[in-house]
């Protein structure tokens, strides 16, 4: 029997986690960012078991994070037979994610407040 040693969330990742989905990131999504963020690179099923997710959720997770340009993905054939598993990297660093992030919301700011003066024009004539 082979005894393998996978990297768990801790409470220090779920508030990471809440603080990611309190900017409207999914649940799932969230979690992929911090597990990748601790590892230099990791398997999808290592990052299943890490951070508990299930393979169909991983799978889209990682479909929207690679296409927001953040995640690297690789496959790599196993010894002997049978498919070939995924290896998964942050692409993007961390500093540049949370700007994405502020950036998102920022124009979302800007969006309600202009729509809130806009009322506010309209209220005025």
């Amino acid at each position: 029997m082979k005894i393998q040693s996978v990297r768990l969330l801790d409470q220090v990742d779920e508030e990471f986690i809440e603080t990611l989905m309190n900017l409207d990131l999914k649940r799932n999504v969230a979690k992929v960012i911090t597990y990748l963020k601790s590892v230099s690179e990791v398997t999808s099923r290592d990052l299943e078991r890490g951070s508990d997710l299930r393979q169909p959720e991983v799978s889209i997770a990682m479909r929207e994070l690679k296409g927001l340009g953040w995640v690297e993905e690789r496959e790599e054939k196993k010894p002997g037979k049978g498919r070939p598993f995924k290896v998964y990297k942050l692409k993007a660093s961390m500093s540049s994610i949370i700007k994405h992030l502020e950036n998102e919301k920022n124009k979302e700011t800007e969006k309600v407040l202009n729509n809130i003066n806009r009322l506010k024009q309209l209220t005025a004539k």
